[in-house]
């Protein structure tokens, strides 16, 4: 088949593809399962499959440019890549695929790295980008997210801001009968715009209470404004800098498209005991025509350990009992070992850092720039000032102790060298590892590099304990 007859093929099959989800959207209008304001909104999005697969297209050329190797097919059920490069024309919104692409700018760029005989160097840590390119969503799994779990949360929220709104004025006991009569009246069938069924509920001579709940549900998002990942990509990286580092890219170079950020590699609330950052772009021609793209950034070691949980995942997902509950405590405790293998993968760089220090400080003996400043690029600060603030206080006192010591100079240090020299590497390890939920574990052995990585989760994991 010639390329040409390949591409009028795909075409065809994507607009077949197209007329099926507007047949099932309508199919759901008609059943009362989504009323016509969701409709609408969600045939915009399932129509001109192409046309939206080829924006997303164009984000990723934007973020990363071209790819730095063969694009494969990728197989979600067996989590790898299908080795058998394809051909532009057989790149279609019905399919998912995987690609590798280089991160410009990164903070972490060869700098770790083991070397074998002779000159043979592996990398440690690359600045190559796993990007895994979802196929579309299917609409029956969008519609199931829009009817079943935000709608059940749109439903609390209104609920809610009702009771807020109305016990701010009156009686606690009138408002939370006026709040539960809203949310039996919303489970009976969807609605998006609940305003004139509340303000039939509490009746006339609430006048000041009518424009107050009004205002006030207008700024509920609606249940199909919920619905980000019709468009998905996973980006894989080797460390959380980079993640950010690619994020903080996002955000300068279209600002104007952003919808949200939502950084989670810290994230000790989650009941899962997930980690990963996510991003969510308009794709659409402008503010008010939403299509929304989520990025999902996460780190390799976790992603190695996510990809064998995702049938535990979606029995907690459909199970609403206490079952559910203990599906959702054993993922926290698998996660939990995704967490400690990645940071001794963090111990073994600042390992690596220790090594070359003399290195450093022997090259740089004379000149005003460090080869070490700007490494890791400064980021935003994840944890309070003050955290920051006792760190150092008491890594000071440590070095002062001779508890920490620079041993491989090429000459003697005075304890002000010294001491700029575990900042930063203390500053590495806050902004690289991810703090734990098991507040006694460690990572074994005595050498520096563990030492000092212990020192500062240790204080880390205080911090959250103080938090909870």
């Amino acid at each position: 088949m010639t390329e040409r007859n390949q591409e009028n093929l795909t075409a065809a099959l994507i607009l077949e593809n197209d007329r099926k989800n507007i047949a099932a959207l309508e199919s759901a209008r008609l059943d009362g399962r989504i009323n016509d304001e969701a409709a609408e909104y969600l045939k915009f999005l399932y129509s001109d499959s192409f046309y939206w697969f080829r924006e997303v297209f164009y984000i990723l050329g934007k973020c990363f440019g071209a790819p730095k190797t063969a694009v494969m097919r990728y197989d979600y059920e067996r989590d790898c890549a299908i080795e058998e490069p394809i051909s532009i024309a057989d790149i279609n919104p019905l399919n998912a695929y995987i690609v590798q692409h280089r991160l410009d700018n990164d903070p972490m760029r060869n700098q770790f790295f083991t070397s074998s005989a002779g000159h043979k160097i592996d990398l440690a840590v690359s600045s190559i980008v796993t990007v895994i390119v979802g196929a579309q969503k299917t609409v029956s799994r969008a519609l199931d997210k829009i009817v079943g779990k935000y709608y059940e949360s749109y439903i609390e929220e209104v609920a809610g801001t009702v009771y807020n709104v109305i016990s701010s004025h009156e009686r606690e006991a009138s408002a939370r009968a006026v709040a539960e009569k809203i949310k039996a009246k919303l489970k009976e069938k969807y609605i998006s715009t609940p305003a004139e069924t509340v303000l039939s509920i509490i009746g006339s001579g609430h006048e000041k209470i009518a424009a107050d709940l009004v205002r006030a549900l207008d700024k509920i998002k609606k249940p199909r404004m919920r619905l980000q990942d019709i468009w998905r990509v996973k980006c894989l990286f080797d460390l959380i800098p980079q993640a950010r580092t690619f994020i903080e890219r996002i955000q300068a170079m279209m600002p104007d498209r952003i919808l949200s950020v939502r950084d989670c590699f810290y994230n000790m609330q989650n009941p899962r005991n997930y980690r990963d950052a996510k991003v969510v772009i308009n794709i659409g021609p402008n503010k008010d025509t939403v299509i929304p793209m989520e990025i999902i950034c996460q780190v390799r070691t976790f992603f190695e350990f996510e990809n064998k949980t995702h049938c535990v995942y979606e029995s907690a997902r459909k199970t609403k009992s206490k079952k559910s509950d203990v599906l959702e405590a054993k993922l926290a405790v698998f996660y939990e070992d995704g967490v400690k293998a990645y940071n001794r993968m963090i111990c073994k760089c600042l390992d690596d850092l220790f090594d070359r220090v003399g290195w450093n400080i022997l090259y740089s003996q004379d000149n005003i720039v460090s080869v070490l400043d700007g490494f890791p690029k400064e980021c935003k600060l994840y944890y309070p000032q003050k955290v920051l603030d006792n760190i150092i206080e008491k890594l000071d006192d440590a070095i002062q102790n001779e508890l920490f010591q620079i041993s491989n100079a090429p000459t003697k240090l005075t304890k002000a060298q010294e001491s700029n020299i575990f900042h930063f590497m203390a500053r590495f390890v806050l902004v690289s590892a991810m703090p734990y939920m098991q507040n006694d574990w460690a990572i074994t052995g005595d050498s520096q590099s563990a030492r000092l990585f212990n020192f500062v989760m240790k204080e880390v994991q205080r911090y959250y304990k103080k938090s909870a």
